[in-house]
């Protein structure tokens, strides 16, 4: 009977050598975070266009750009409850099928109006999955290696955006409609479902849920997979005993355990989001603005982000290693000097060179922060938490645009980058303060494995 009250998920998974299982699962993440990287800047390369063809003022491109963003937060928010009520697999398919939905009725938006809210609605979708898919990874990857693995899908997802932009860079010229085929492109997200069927539920959100037969079947279905593959699996640890479990839903933020992670982590993710979108979504627009061909500025900014895979695969290479959050540290403030500089240069080659640089470091601090995040939560707070952190770091952009908008119009185009600058910087200095250090916990669950299995005898 105490064997049945808890199925030992986190340990028993811990130990598993990476099998095909966990590869197809990777593989069905980075897929859905490719047309999610796909479609998260459709509308930034889309927008000088449409500004032209509908007559808009960039102050109407930056409402839609803001609103989009009120959509992300309130899709990660609910996404994250969803996910903690009815399961990290239904939760990822809806929210992958939403965002693909949505992005297949803009291609037939007849006014920015229309075009504006089907992106919302987009956006929400992305945010959502994207908050679902980072603690599903979590919860199914042993926790020594979950880092390399979560920037593994990342590597491959980034491929969306230069994707993206070259498809777009294609396209966008053929026609007065043509831009529509863009948003087309963003609708290949639904192939996603072609992987569900492989995909498992997370044993440790079943157990956390009680639903410990469940629980046990996915687990035994694993294990047999890796087994088939690799031989023999070692014993795995016994459970410690388990505290009172707190209560679910916002009734968690009374607890400090819970907030205190949550309030640092909206930190980190509010001055990425304004950093990085200040950046990427004003980039062509501003080149725009300043003189420099809508056709150059959008090929420019093409060139910069071929350093986004390239960031999450050196993200990988450092992130199981070092201490995740000095890591993170590290890579903020490399990214507010490329910044700083890219923002105060107009020759061809540095503007290439230092959003190369801003791409590269932003994709790995990303890559790293997907990693860090649900580690700070236990099980039952991972999804919510990780979500509204998140979601607020979204809606946070909200007023981003705005803010740039009235920095370039009131103070020009380097003050722009000073303050996007500033903001990677506040980030960094707050983690290095407050930031929790999770390495030694990964090392000891490691090691623990490790001693367990050299003790106990081969079991299957």
């Amino acid at each position: 009977m105490e064997h049945h009250r808890t199925t030992n998920a986190a340990n028993r998974l811990d130990r598993l050598p990476i099998s095909k299982f966990h590869k197809t699962t990777l593989l069905a993440v980075a897929f859905a975070y490719f047309f999610e990287f796909a479609d998260i800047n459709t509308f930034a390369i889309t927008a000088p266009v449409v500004r032209e063809q509908w007559g808009a003022e960039v102050n109407d491109i930056a409402y839609v750009t803001s609103t989009s963003f009120v959509g992300m937060f309130i899709g990660a928010v609910v996404a994250g409850g969803l996910a903690d009520r009815l399961g990290r697999k239904r939760t990822l398919t809806w929210t992958t099928l939403w965002f693909t939905l949505w992005s297949f009725a803009c291609v037939f938006a007849w006014d920015l109006w229309s075009l504006g809210v089907f992106r919302v609605l987009t956006s929400a979708g992305l945010s959502a999955m994207t908050v679902v898919a980072v603690v599903y990874i979590s919860e199914l990857f042993p926790s020594a290696k979950r880092g390399k693995y979560q920037a593994y899908a990342i590597v491959i997802g980034i491929c969306g955006t230069p994707a993206t932009n070259l498809v777009a860079s294609a396209v966008v010229p053929m026609a007065d409609w043509s831009w529509r085929l863009v948003y087309l492109w963003g609708t290949l997200g639904v192939f996603f479902l072609l992987f569900v069927r492989k995909l498992e539920e997370s044993p440790q959100w079943l157990e956390a849920r009680g639903r410990h037969a469940e629980a046990e079947a996915a687990l035994t279905r694993i294990e047999a997979s890796a087994a088939a593959e690799h031989g023999p699996l070692p014993e795995a640890r016994q459970p410690r005993p388990r505290g009172p479990v707190v209560r679910r839903g916002l009734g968690m933020l009374k607890d400090r355990k819970f907030l205190y992670p949550t309030i640092l982590l909206s930190v980190l993710w509010i001055t990425q989001t304004i950093g990085f979108f200040g950046y990427s979504s004003w980039a062509p627009t501003l080149l725009a603005a300043e003189g420099v061909s809508v056709e150059d500025s959008i090929f420019y900014v093409a060139l910069t982000t071929v350093g986004a895979p390239l960031g999450s695969f050196l993200a990988a290479m450092v992130t199981d290693r070092f201490e995740r959050k000095w890591c993170l540290v590290v890579f903020g403030l490399v990214i507010a000097a490329s910044g700083l500089l890219y923002g105060l240069t107009f020759t061809p080659v540095l503007i290439v060179v230092f959003g190369f640089l801003v791409n590269l470091f932003e994709r790995g601090y990303t890559a790293l922060a997907y990693a860090y995040a649900p580690e700070l939560f236990d099980t039952n707070g991972r999804s919510l938490g990780t979500s509204i952190a998140y979601g607020l770091g979204r809606l946070s952009n909200a007023a981003g645009p705005l803010m740039i908008a009235g920095i370039y119009n009131g103070v020009g185009y380097e003050a722009v980058f000073m303050f996007i600058a500033g903001s990677w910087t506040v980030g960094a200095v707050v983690l290095a303060l407050f930031g929790p250090a999770t390495r030694r916990q990964r090392l000891a669950a490691d090691a623990g494995e490790q001693r367990e299995a050299r003790s106990a005898p081969a079991s299957s």
